[in-house]
């Protein structure tokens, strides 16, 4: 499977008609992307838009950053990677991730537990769990949302690799001493194509302050260097955090993001384009791949 040096990760689609999303994807694979990355949070299911995803384009890769293990047993994910591991092969690939207790706990009724175990024995299950149905040729492969660690080495032992959320450039060059050299490093990056600060800072504030109640990250940000003063109000981070893990001042600027995760040892770089808004950001992916590609 190839991913590509860059591709995009939007959490957009929700917003609009499954056909909408299918008609961006088939823009995406025009300009020349060869992956996009999904999430999961309250919306679509993932593997469901996923597979309308595939079904609509003919080369791109769909990669889901992250689906949440808590959603759904082991079994059933194996069963559905899978299943469109061997519809669509070699252009599917699964994250996985323990979400936030937010999420979990408040929204979904789950005890969060101890994520890190939770996560080796549900891997183990994966591994296990019966399939009575024609597979794919090849075992399929998954990547991890890593951020500390013991995430990060369980990535190198039970899965191709990892996709680091919310980071900075330093983050990737720590995860991959950790890793090693042969395995997948795809961190997301946050981009704003905006070049006034106060306007650029405003949508990149908006987008993060949600993953600030998250105690996984927090510790991560705390491990970069950051403090708590940073985001003594969740909903408006300091400037210092903001221009950390966002990259805004236009085309340049997010390229130059990107080039200091490959030069930190990034395999594949996912590009996040915040607007501001809902709408589909089909114009800064336009704008973005004769650069990024």
């Amino acid at each position: 499977m190839e991913l590509g040096r860059a591709g995009i990760w939007t959490a957009a689609f929700d917003a609009h008609p499954s056909g909408a999303a299918q008609a961006a994807a088939i823009e995406l694979e025009g300009l020349g992307y060869r992956t996009l990355w999904l999430n999961e949070a309250t919306g679509r299911d993932p593997f469901v838009m996923a597979g309308l995803l595939l079904s609509a384009t003919s080369t791109l890769t769909v990669a889901l950053g992250i689906a949440n293990i808590y959603a759904r047993d082991a079994m059933t994910t194996a069963a559905a990677q899978k299943t469109l591991a061997e519809a669509y092969p070699d252009r599917f690939l699964l994250g996985l991730g323990v979400s936030s207790p937010v999420l979990v706990e408040k929204v979904r009724g789950h005890d969060y537990g101890k994520p890190l175990a939770y996560m080796k024995q549900y891997l183990e299950a994966m591994d296990r769990a019966p399939f009575n149905a024609v597979g794919p040729s090849a075992p399929p492969e998954r990547v991890l949302a890593a951020l500390g660690p013991k995430m990060l080495e369980l990535s190198a032992t039970h899965a191709r690799g990892a996709h680091p959320y919310l980071t900075t450039p330093e983050h990737t060059h720590t995860a991959r001493q950790i890793l090693g050299p042969d395995v997948l490093l795809a961190p997301e990056q946050m981009v704003v194509l905006e070049s006034d600060p106060s306007v650029a800072r405003a949508i990149g504030r908006s987008a993060i302050s949600f993953y600030l109640r998250a105690p996984g990250y927090l510790a991560n940000l705390r491990r970069l260097g950051f403090s708590d003063d940073d985001w003594a109000d969740p909903k408006a981070p300091s400037d210092r955090l903001v221009d950390g893990v966002v990259a805004w001042g236009g085309v340049d600027a997010a390229v130059a993001r990107v080039r200091e995760h490959h030069e930190a040892g990034a395999d594949h770089v996912a590009v996040q384009v915040l607007r501001g808004d809902r709408e589909i950001p089909v114009a800064e992916w336009q704008d973005l791949a004769p650069a990024l590609l």
